[in-house]
Order: structure tokens, then sequence, then C-alpha cells
């Protein structure tokens, strides 16, 4: 139970510092205009300079062939088996779960299958140290290298229909050029020979990263929600929620828990990072994709909303099993 209850308070600790970010959209204190600014500041400098730090203390002892491979490996896998398994239930039972149009049931596949693999489960490991060292953080990075891949290329597909001209130039963004580049510094050795200054000024950066992002996808939701006020509630509404929480909260934490359980012992640092993703609700950043590629804005919004919500309740439950099993 006390562990239960310390995960119960990062969880809500996370969602309260969103909640400030959507306080201070609504009082106009963090208006629209900032925001491409603000973003661009988050993913070109911030989070780069987090991830540099993080994987660059770790050295060459983190350039050991399993963990360079399987933990991509399981970001790409754990994200494309959600959109299969989403896609098979949003269209085989989309009159039943409220999803009537292909757009719908699309948009369904894309939400639950994808995770919030970045602005919750960073902050969480981040907060929780006595359970997730620096090793298992940079693994974590690596992990979400694998998912950017697949949300870029299956995702894409899965919601458009096609990849679109350039699709490959998303996957070269801030946080995987630093991967790459934390990477490289770690294999060569060079990473010893950064000067101690330019260090701890990385260091400073990246530890503004999170509670930045986090304030930005509050005030993102805020945006959302007021977007959508015109779409009522109704017990269709309610269908569409109440599966994709069943699929992405409670049929998805056990597929991810049996891959992890299935991993060798020496993966003990990317069996935690799959538990605590296995935890995570539907992620945001679809909302904006279905905006962008012809998917359902408000059955996106619906997915996400709800499932953030109800995993207030599930996640330290979830957190609290993935650490039993893999502490």
């Amino acid at each position: 139970m006390a562990q239960w209850l310390n995960m119960l308070a990062v969880v809500g600790a996370v969602f309260g510092v969103m909640g400030v970010g959507g306080l201070a959209r609504r009082l106009n204190w963090l208006s629209e205009d900032a925001d491409r600014s603000l973003l661009n500041l988050i993913v070109r400098i911030l989070f780069p300079a987090l991830i540099l730090d993080v994987i660059m203390s770790q050295g060459r002892a983190l350039l050991q062939p399993h963990n360079l491979v399987l933990p991509p490996l399981a970001g790409f896998v754990t994200v494309t088996g959600g959109f299969v398994v989403a896609y098979g239930v949003g269209k085989s039972l989309r009159g039943a779960i409220g999803l009537s149009t292909g757009r719908q049931w699309r948009t369904f596949a894309l939400c639950v299958g994808i995770y919030n693999y970045g602005y919750i489960p960073i902050p969480l490991a981040r907060q929780l140290p006595g359970r997730f060292t620096e090793s298992t953080i940079a693994i974590l990075f690596l992990h979400n290298l694998g998912v950017e891949i697949a949300l870029w290329s299956i995702g894409i597909i899965l919601i458009s229909g096609h990849l679109g001209a350039g699709w490959w130039k998303r996957l070269l963004n801030g946080p995987t050029i630093a991967i790459a580049v934390a990477v490289l510094l770690c294999f060569t050795g060079m990473n010893r020979h950064v000067p101690p200054f330019a260090m701890k000024m990385i260091s400073m950066l990246g530890a503004s990263a999170i509670p930045l992002s986090l304030v930005m996808v509050g005030a993102t939701l805020a945006d959302e929600i007021v977007r959508s006020r015109p779409i009522a509630p109704s017990a269709m509404a309610a269908r569409t929620v109440s599966a994709g929480a069943i699929l992405r909260l409670g049929v998805m934490p056990v597929l991810f828990l049996l891959l992890a359980w299935s991993l060798p012992a020496s993966c003990g640092d990317l069996k935690k990072v799959i538990a605590l993703q296995a935890a995570m609700p539907c992620g945001i950043f679809p909302v904006v994709l279905s905006r962008l590629y012809d998917g359902d804005p408000p059955t996106a919004l619906k997915l996400s909303l709800g499932t953030q919500l109800l995993s207030l309740a599930t996640m330290p439950a979830w957190l609290a099993v993935g650490a039993y099993l893999f502490p």
C-alpha cells in the first residue's frame, strides 16, 4: 500500500504540472502565439540536452549490443503490435463501440496503439530514483527511438493510408539526433573529454525539459477541450472511450509485462522500461496527427483525455505490479 501511495503521489504531481499549464492557458498567461517558439525550444534544445546528459553519463557501459538493439526493437514492436490489436478490435467491433467511419476506427487504432511514451514516463522515471537509475533512463530514450520510428512509419500509414512525401525527415528531429550524437560520443570515448562547464550547462538545460514540456502539454489539452465543446457526450462516445480504456489500460499492460518477462535476465533495465510504458495511457500527440492526416480529431481527443483521467487510478497499480515483477 505504501508503494502504491508513493506511485500515486508521483503520478498526481505529473498531472498537476499539466494542470498548471492548462490554467496558464485559460488565464492567457501562456498564449497560443508562444506555442511554436516554446515547442522549438523544447524539441531542439531542452530535450536534446536532457538526452545528452543522461546517455553521456553512462559511457561505454551503455553500448553493449543488447542495449543498442533490443530497446529500440522493443519500442517498435510494442507500438506496432498495439496498432494491430487496436485496428482489429476497432474494425471488427466498430458499430458496437461507436466507430461508424473508416476515419474513426483508424484514429481509434492510432490512439490506442500509441502510448504516452515521453511526457509522462520520463518525469515519472526521474521522480522515482530508487527504482529508475540513470542507466535505466538512458535505455528509456533508446526505447523511445523505436517508438518514434513506428509512429512516423506504421502510424502515418494507418491514419492516412500512405506515408506521404518526406516522412523520413520527421525522424531527424532534435531528440533522435541527440541520441545518435550521444551514442557516438560514448562509443569513441569522447564523452570523457567534454569540458566540465559544458556538461554542467547541458545538465541545467536538460533539467528544464520535463516541467516545461508538461506545462506545454497541459496548455495544448486545454485548447483541444475548448475547441471540442460543441461535441456533446453520448452513449456511443462512452463506448468508444470504454473500449479504448479496456485495451490501453487493461489488455496492453498484460501483453507488455509478458514481453518483459520473456526477455533475458541481462535486460533488467529494459524490463523496467517496458513495465513503465505498460502503465501509460493513450498518447496526446495523436490528437494533433488526426488533424494533420485526415483522421477524426473528436475521437482522438475523447480517447486521449478519457484514458489520461482513468490512468490516475490504473497507473499506480500497474507501476506497483511492474516494481514487484522486475525489482
